[in-house]
């Protein structure tokens, strides 16, 4: 049997650790491939990790055929659908995979529309199979049935088991994150919160903090919740106020600490807000033009 594997689809999902492939390479070499390899015609899509511990070892493993693969999308939704179940998957790794479906939806359904209009300005009246009440018919009735549309935040965090306000912050460290702190996200060196906040600086300062190590990650995030400027005051201050023997003027006092972090993180969750608050509405106008093409199509058959 002739086995492709993909390097597209072997990096689409983040590869096992080496404790964990040396987990799974004990497994295999004492139960044996318990799990078929998945396989679309000569494809390799799920048990990479297996097919390459049972080649290197010689040992028998058994393929099964998923005929309800149409394309490559097909594949990517699959795949992201089955790593989106496993516990082992955390939870930064299903927010991404999570925000991967939601792209993969949204062209399909604009895809889609598309189609529609082209066939309706050739005078066509017949709908694509894919717009047909959502569920295919027909010749494809085989075909996977269309995924859930993911067309908020919650229903993302839904899907990858987090909650929003996650989902908010995986998507800033998508935008703004140097590699490098991705890395130490993926890693486990960095909690999802923290990088979000590291990702506000400077790319050279986030390498710099990931070269630091994790005590430097730690500071760095908690500088930028402080607010940049909401440091201690100057030496020189500090020096004089030891002078005058004013002790309560030499340091902040910690109620001071604490209210200039609140202040810090009352504004940035306003400016998220303001952020999500503009890209909703986006995101709603875009929803009306489709909804008024798509009504006008209709009546036009």
């Amino acid at each position: 049997m002739n086995i492709t594997v993909l390097d597209e689809l072997r990096a689409y999902i983040d590869p096992l650790t080496p404790e964990e492939h040396q987990a799974l390479e004990r497994s295999i070499l004492a139960e044996g491939c318990r799990d078929a390899l998945v396989l679309w015609g000569e494809i390799l899509v799920d048990g990479h990790n297996r097919y390459g511990i049972c080649q290197k070892h010689g040992i028998p493993f058994q393929t099964v055929q998923n005929p309800r693969f149409k394309s490559m999308e097909d594949v990517h939704l699959w795949m992201i659908d089955q790593h989106l179940g496993r516990r082992s998957v955390s939870d930064f790794q299903r927010g991404i995979l999570a925000l991967r479906k939601k792209e993969i939806v949204a062209a399909r359904a604009k895809e889609a529309v598309a189609r529609l209009a082209e066939a309706g300005s050739a005078g066509a009246v017949e709908f694509p199979p894919d717009l047909a009440d959502g569920l295919p018919t027909g010749p494809d009735s085989s075909a996977l049935p269309p995924p859930e549309p993911l067309t908020s935040r919650e229903a993302i965090a839904k899907a990858a088991r987090i909650s929003s306000n996650t989902v908010v912050q995986i998507e800033k460290i998508q935008k703004s994150a140097a590699p490098e702190l991705v890395e130490a996200v993926k890693a486990g060196t960095i909690s999802i919160n923290a990088a979000a906040a590291v990702a506000s600086l400077a790319p050279e300062e986030q390498i710099a903090a990931v070269a630091g190590g994790k005590k430097e990650l730690q500071q760095a995030a908690k500088r930028v919740r402080e607010g940049k400027n909401g440091g201690r005051a100057p030496k020189a201050a500090e020096a004089g106020a030891e002078a005058a023997g004013d002790a309560g003027s030499a340091e902040e006092s910690a109620s001071d600490a604490d209210l200039r972090n609140r202040e810090t993180q009352l504004k940035l969750l306003q400016d998220t807000v303001a952020e999500l608050t503009a890209e909703n509405k986006q995101l709603k106008d875009e929803v009306l033009r489709l909804k008024d093409q798509l009504a006008l199509l209709q009546q036009q058959q």
